[in-house]
């Protein structure tokens, strides 16, 4: 599954449905919003080449790693400081192959997936210079 959404997810109903018997591995990355005396991030997205980019990564990690799975959704909108950004859930046979695919998944996602993010406080409002995306 590669979604893009402004809801919550649910991490352990994730992790169930991907499980299959095939898999002795399951690693899991969620990104959150982090206290950096902020009030909340805004994430702007360009959805049709974001959904794009996220099939073509998924795609190479299968290809580059021997997975049996992978699973991304990425909240778009303003989410408050403790909320859920970003989760990537890959099952594979063993762990060596889930850990790399998932951190391969996330560089990835970072250098070239449409999605913008903005930091909301007190002081004002501040675009996140540097790659495509930082979670």
């Amino acid at each position: 599954m590669i979604k893009i959404t402004h809801d919550d997810f649910d991490i352990n109903k994730m992790i169930s449905d991907a499980r299959t018997d095939k898999m002795g591995a399951m690693v899991t990355f969620l990104g959150t919003v982090r206290d950096d005396g902020m009030d909340s991030l805004q994430f702007e997205v360009y959805e049709e080449l974001a959904i794009t980019e996220l099939e073509a990564i998924r795609d190479e990690a299968f290809e580059k790693f021997g997975i049996e799975s992978v699973d991304v959704i990425h909240r778009i909108g303003d989410l408050p400081v403790g909320e859920n950004i970003l989760l990537i859930v890959v099952g594979a046979g063993h762990r060596k192959q889930a850990f790399d695919a998932c951190e391969y998944i996330l560089e990835r996602i970072k250098e070239s997936v449409p999605i913008w993010k903005k930091e909301v406080g007190e002081s004002g409002e501040r675009w996140i210079p540097g790659e495509a995306h930082n979670s």
